[in-house]
């Protein structure tokens, strides 16, 4: 089984995502090391989504983006060759179940963290400011990105109440648009080009981040036997 990588780099910085495993990715410092990592994170991913795992699995990169962000810190701009295909109800549905399910499973995670303000990760500075280390701050951050991504397609969002709430609400209002499934690239903040399908593949994606951090975390500061590993990560 192929996985379809999509590699964004800046210098040696990479992440790697697949394009056919929605919402996977890996980091490195180069493509290699990201690529090397890409058959776990696909196990590690479908064994959370209840799916088989194919014997044979091998990368091969279908799209490259050299960006000007700081890849590193995950921060990143690709819209994959496939997000600009339209999209059906099926599809778009199958998807959206997926994105909520990421939602409740990450607040899963963050409820089970006996003490979210207390983390044993020291500060760390970026040029986008203060790195989330609590598991409250990681939090916080990830479902606050609701707003953001559902305005980069013209739908008003709100970031109140649980992550798996404002994301619900969001899918509501996009619902509401008789045109939502057309799939429209649209330019957005800092010239970036969104859509739909990209939307989509973000929130899994940012969920996947933020949670492989705030496990990693709860495990080194509270112990492994206290944070269950709902995502399945190979940490």
């Amino acid at each position: 089984m192929k996985i379809r990588c999509v590699w964004e780099h800046n210098g040696d910085d990479s992440i790697v995502y697949s394009d056919n495993y929605i919402g996977a990715f890996t980091r490195g410092a180069t493509k290699d090391i990201a690529l090397s990592k890409m058959t776990g994170e696909i196990k590690s991913y479908l064994k959370w989504k209840n799916d088989l795992i194919p014997e044979n699995l091998e990368t091969e990169i279908v799209q490259e983006k050299c960006s000007e962000l700081n890849i590193g810190d995950a921060d990143s701009d690709v819209i994959f060759d496939t997000e600009k295909d339209k999209i059906d109800l099926i599809e778009y549905e199958e998807l959206k179940t997926l994105a909520l399910r990421s939602a409740q499973d990450f607040l899963a995670l963050y409820e089970s963290i006996p003490d979210k303000s207390r983390s044993c990760l020291p500060a760390r500075q970026t040029f986008y400011g203060q790195i989330p280390r609590t598991a409250f701050e990681m939090y916080e951050h990830t479902k606050n990105v609701n707003s953001y991504y559902f305005g980069e397609i013209g739908v008003d969002a709100d970031n109140e109440g649980t992550i798996l709430d404002c994301r619900t609400r969001g899918f509501e209002l996009l619902e509401t648009r008789p045109d939502f499934l057309n799939n429209k690239v649209i330019e957005g903040s800092y010239g970036e080009e969104w859509s739909l399908r990209k939307v989509l593949r973000r929130f899994i994606w940012h969920d996947r981040i933020h949670a492989k951090a705030m496990y990693r975390m709860a495990v080194k500061t509270f112990g492994v036997d206290v944070i269950p590993n709902i995502f399945h990560f190979n940490i």
